[in-house]
């Protein structure tokens, strides 16, 4: 089936949820809501016990989960899991990409399925949803890696839910593994793909960790864009982010629009990120549904007053403050983080007892007023340098607008040398992964043997040439170079090939509206000298 003919099924809805305030659109966004009903009694059908050769875990945004009303999965003792699988709920949005390897004819009827993680997918508290969904995710690949210890993974996620897979997979890849790995062995983690991660770090390239950040995922022959042009700004979401993945980087495409409020904030918009920081703190749905009430009120005095009192806090903490360069501005947007801390345990203020008189040195810190209130002025002009175009750009409709949006050009962006989008360009990779766990292709892993005797100087560059392709010039600061090998494993599961089959090396893609799409598909044996093949596709209109 042609990648391209899946997409023309998947069509975006030209549909958003009602509008919200910058703050809420950069920490998470709205689209096609669904009242989830209550907790019923489900039916449970599908089993961890069920092996397949590789599973993609879905993490869909806001309002976008699979309700109480689906079957779960049940573990191997029948304990119903927080997830389902793409059979009984699927995203409009996500299921183009991570069930696109189902469709292909050579992965037969139990090599690959794909599941949606059940979570709070709401704005009731954003960092709570999140959390949780953190949490559901790590417990489904454990269980599933319990029963299937052989079973490849991917992750998938969009919006709210991208940054659930980002965090995700940052654990993964910081595990220490020195006695077992806690969630899954990093290595089993095949690809990583999110779409306008709020946690996003400034001018992140896609592919993160990736000998060529800009251009494709370790492994993956087919350039994703010319050049080295990436998204400006960072995710709206501070303090949770990074481009570190660990034992993960290079297996992760992170995919930013420009323009996108979510993942692609500018600086200097200091006042705009103070919202955002307690809009993650309310309760921004039942804002949204009711505006201000005596219900939800409480909810925002609380916030606003517990950021005021640890402000006033952090600043009688430094008998210095007035003669500091730290503003209150600043101090605003330290304590303002949900990940915030006080230094004092329960967050109170060191009592002190009431003075009869004021000493002089209590006085003197007044006569660094006129220069305090100089700087806070200053910072104040150069940290929002940019709200204001921000806010006259209409941030809602330049985010989430209806078919002009750019929270949703991942499902168009077939421009700037970009030949195909960036939901198509991510389902091809995730069907060659699959195609190469049915296959049982092995995995790459790193040498342990000691360096070669021969070494090479900090700042040298090694060269790796690909058939057909640009060569790609890697920087290494270490005396030596790791190259991955493919190792001697068995195949992930009795369905699958040996691995004295030939593996095929076609690479799957879709058709596009260019000319010629080049795409080299890397063998595990380059590193030894092999060439590499190259692919082209022939254009097909967009219907």
């Amino acid at each position: 089936m042609a990648l391209r003919g899946f997409f023309a099924r998947h069509r975006i809805v030209a549909a958003v949820a009602a509008p919200l305030a910058l703050g809420v659109a950069a920490a998470g966004t709205a689209w096609l809501a669904f009242e989830s009903p209550t907790s019923i009694e489900t039916e449970l059908t599908a089993s961890t016990t069920e092996c397949h050769d590789m599973v993609t875990v879905s993490i869909a945004g806001r309002n976008d989960t699979p309700p109480d009303t689906v079957p779960r999965l049940v573990d191997d003792k029948g304990n119903p899991l927080p997830a389902a699988l793409s059979d009984d709920y699927s995203s409009h949005w996500v299921d183009p990409v991570s069930n696109a390897a189902a469709s292909v004819n050579k992965l037969k009827p139990g090599s690959y399925a794909n599941l949606y993680v059940a979570y709070p997918a709401n704005m009731d508290s954003y960092e709570e949803a999140v959390a949780q969904g953190v949490e559901n995710t790590q417990t489904v690949m454990r269980e599933i890696r319990q029963s299937c210890p052989n079973t490849r993974f991917s992750v998938v996620g969009y919006s709210e839910g991208a940054d659930v897979a980002r965090r995700v997979a940052m654990n993964i890849g910081h595990q220490d593994g020195a006695e077992g790995y806690d969630i899954v062995d990093p290595t089993n983690v095949v690809g990583v793909v999110i779409f306008a991660d709020a946690g996003r770090s400034f001018e992140q390239g896609p592919f993160p960790g990736a000998k060529n950040p800009y251009t494709n995922p370790d492994g993956f022959g087919t350039a994703y864009q010319k050049g080295e042009n990436t998204a400006g700004g960072a995710g709206a979401v501070t303090g949770t982010g990074g481009s570190d993945f660990g034992a993960l980087g290079g297996k992760v495409a992170a995919f930013c629009s420009d323009g996108d409020l979510t993942c692609a904030i500018p600086e200097n918009i200091s006042l705009l990120q103070l919202a955002v920081n307690v809009g993650r703190q309310l309760d921004i749905d039942s804002l949204e549904k009711g505006g201000l009430t005596p219900e939800n009120g409480i909810g925002v005095a609380t916030v606003i007053g517990k950021v005021a009192y640890d402000a006033f806090a952090v600043i009688s903490s430094q008998p210095n403050w007035m003669q500091s360069d730290q503003t209150f501005l600043d101090v605003l947007l330290t304590v303002s983080d949900p990940a915030y801390k006080p230094t004092e345990p329960d967050g109170a203020l060191p009592v002190k007892p009431v003075a009869d008189t004021i000493d002089a040195k209590q006085m003197s810190p007044l006569a660094y007023l006129p220069e305090k209130l100089f700087k806070e002025v200053v910072n104040l002009i150069v940290t929002n340098q940019n709200t204001i175009p921000v806010v006259m750009s209409d941030p809602y409709q330049l985010t989430l607008g209806p078919d002009v949006g750019h929270h949703f050009d991942y499902w168009r962006d077939t421009a700037d040398g970009k030949p195909l989008s960036s939901a198509e360009y991510a389902a091809a990779w995730l069907t060659q992964l699959a195609e190469d766990a049915r296959a049982g292709k092995p995995l790459p892993t790193t040498t342990t043997t000691a360096p070669p005797t021969t070494t090479t100087k900090a700042g040298a560059t090694s060269v790796t040439t690909t058939s057909g392709a640009k060569a790609a010039a890697a920087v290494s600061s270490a005396p030596s170079t790791t190259v991955p090998v493919p190792s001697s494993t068995e195949p992930l599961s009795p369905a699958a090939v040996t691995p004295t089959v030939p593996v095929p090396t076609e690479t799957v893609t879709a058709p596009v509206t260019t000319a010629e799409l080049p795409a080299t598909a890397e063998s595990p044996a380059t590193a030894t000298g092999t060439a590499s093949t190259t692919t082209s596709v022939t254009p097909t209109p967009v219907p």
